[in-house]
Formats: structure tokens, C-alpha cells, sequence
């Protein structure tokens, strides 16, 4: 921001004499912003949808570090729980698209587009799509001292009980939920669904028995996974999830469970396009990054940079698949 100064001298009122002197006390000055001001000049706000500790928080919280090297600013993680992430999601949507808010996004962002009939926002029009940041599966959990071995041996027992066996999701309408409800259904069995408001309470449940399975993303499965509480059965990647992971293909068992969540980086619609050209560029070049992409696959994801473009076109297309499962399996609406 510059400042100028406004003369406001009524020559009318006063005589010649006073004029000059009347003059210089009177100059204001007003603020005036530049086009060639640089951005970004302060700290940005990235908004996000989740309580902190998630799969997603921690990604977040690396981008905004990388992100606020690589602009020389801070980027400050402003967590807004709640509402599957439409809290955050109406905040940016919101937000004057000077690049000083944006948003880091979640594919649930999708299934609400899909599930929800009255947001407060318009769900692929009101932001500006700077990037996808990663990719992954979601995953089929059971208990890591329990009896259920693999996803193969669950579809057993579950048939044999119909409505006997449960999973968790981390809500009603979420990625989660409809996914999981999907396979299910691709599988032929009865399964009763029992949603949570996210945190750490499937987790809870799983391990206390009182839960079969859990649907969840791989970012917080692996945690789990790794320290050994929580065995994955089943990913809904085409190759399942290799590495340390070892989690099988659910497409193994059903050919057509095929399905990746992602993260991303949004922000309000019609930001300048050179700021949203300089966003996509860094965000790009910091998944590209050797360390980077090791510490992102050690959570179970896969780096992905992308165009404005291909962002906004994987939304769509994901509202669009939400929403064949919501009218397939007559999910209510909410």
C-alpha cells in the first residue's frame, strides 16, 4: 500500500493572502494500492477443514511451510473443523481472492458437492483450483488382533452373517461412507454402516472390537498400520499399496472398486491470475522435491503436482461419480 496526498483548499472561503498556509495544513493523506504492488507483502492464511493431528493436517502443515520459504512469507494453518470440511470450504469461497487465503482441500469437498442440496456455495465455481498436491487410496481396516484376516475372508464371514458386520466412515455423505457403502454393495453383503464425526473415535472402536472394518484414507491409516494396531485388508488403488504397506488391490477381489482421493490447493474464485499462476508453479515444484515426496510417501500418498485445469476437472468428474452411488445405493440427501 502507497499513500498520496489530496490538497483540500476552499479558495472561495478564505482570502489569497491565507491560501498558501491554509493549504499545507490541510494535506491528508489518503492510501492508495498499487497494481505493481509485489505479492505476497504479508503472511497468508491457509484455511483447512480438519482438527489438527489428521492425515490431511499434516500435509497441510508441510505445504505451508514449503509454501512460506519458497514466497517468503509466513503461511499460517488455520484450522475450521466441521461440517465434513464445508466450514473451511464457505470461508475461502468467501474470501477476497487477493491471495491471502486459501484453501487446503480434500476430496470430501467432492462428495458434499454431491451429497449436500443446500451449501452455501457452489461447489467447483466459487474457487479458483491452483493445484492437486497428492493421491491416494482409501483403505479397508480391521483390527490388528482381530480375527479378520483379509478382505477376502471378510466377504466370507459377512455373507454368512448378513447384517451382523460393521464399518466405520467418518460420516454420513463423506468419501468415506459412499465409498465404503459401494463396496459393500459391489460385494453382495449386508453390512451395517455406523458413522462417526471424524477424530479419533473409529479408531477407538475398531480397536475395542465394537466396529468390524473401518473406510478411511490412507494418510491415517498408515499410521495406525505401521504401529501395528490396525491391519489394511483392502486399497481402493489399482496396485493396492505396496512398500511398507503391502495392502492388496480391493479391484482383486471386485474389478470395478477403482477409486483415488486426493488433497489439493484451492482458493477463492477469480484470483489474479498471476498469483494463481505463482501458486500452481510452487506448489508443483515443492511435490516434486526429493525429500518432500519421500516424507509424502511415507504417509501413503503419491506427490501430484498438476494444472489449474486438471484440478478443476477432477472435482467435477468426483461429484459426478458421489453422486451415480448416492442414486444407485438411494442414500438420502442431506
Amino acid at each position: 500500500m502507497r499513500f498520496t496526498s489530496f490538497l483540500h483548499c476552499p479558495k472561495n472561503l478564505f482570502p489569497k493572502s491565507h491560501f498558501v498556509i491554509l493549504c499545507i495544513s490541510t494535506v491528508i493523506a489518503y492510501p492508495v494500492f498499487a497494481a505493481d504492488e509485489p505479492w505476497p507483502n504479508k503472511p497468508i492464511k491457509m484455511l483447512i477443514g480438519f482438527a489438527p493431528g489428521g492425515g490431511s493436517d499434516l500435509v497441510a502443515r508441510l505445504m505451508a511451510k514449503e509454501l512460506g520459504d519458497r514466497l517468503g512469507q509466513n503461511v499460517i494453518v488455520d484450522n475450521r473443523p466441521g461440517a465434513g470440511g464445508n466450514i473451511a470450504s464457505d470461508m475461502a469461497a468467501k474470501a477476497p481472492a487477493d491471495g491471502y487465503t486459501i484453501l487446503f482441500i480434500s476430496s470430501a469437498h467432492s462428495s458434499s458437492g454431491a451429497m449436500k442440496k443446500d451449501l452455501p456455495f457452489k461447489p467447483v465455481d466459487d474457487f479458483t483450483w491452483l493445484s492437486i498436491v497428492v493421491t491416494y487410496p482409501l483403505v479397508v481396516l480391521a483390527s490388528g488382533n482381530g480375527d479378520i484376516k483379509s478382505f477376502e475372508d471378510f466377504v466370507s464371514k459377512a455373507k454368512a452373517s448378513p447384517g451382523q458386520y460393521s464399518f466405520s466412515s467418518s460420516g454420513v455423505g463423506t468419501a468415506m461412507h459412499l465409498v465404503g457403502q459401494w463396496i459393500m454393495s459391489e460385494a453382495g453383503i449386508d453390512v451395517v454402516h455406523v458413522p462417526f464425526k471424524g477424530g479419533t473415535a473409529p479408531i477407538t472402536e475398531l480397536m475395542a472390537g465394537r466396529v468390524d472394518l473401518m473406510v478411511d484414507t490412507m494418510p491415517l491409516g498408515s499410521g495406525i498400520i505401521k504401529d501395528g494396531r490396525a491391519r489394511g485388508i483392502g486399497a481402493t488403488a489399482p496396485k493396492g499399496v505396496v512398500s511398507a504397506f503391502n495392502i492388496p488391490a480391493i479391484e482383486n477381489v471386485l474389478p470395478q472398486v477403482e477409486f483415488q482421493s486426493w488433497l489439493g490447493i484451492a482458493g477463492p474464485a477469480n484470483m489474479p491470475p498471476a498469483i494463481r499462476d505463482r501458486l500452481n508453479k510452487e506448489i508443483n515444484y515443492i511435490v516434486s522435491k526429493p525429500e518432500i515426496k519421500r516424507r509424502l510417501n511415507d504417509l501413503g500418498t503419491t506427490p501430484r503436482g498438476s494444472t489449474p485445469e486438471e484440478f478443476k476437472t477432477l472435482v467435477t468428474n468426483d461429484i459426478t461419480f458421489f453422486k451415480k452411488i448416492i442414486a444407485k445405493e438411494k442414500i438420502n440427501q442431506n
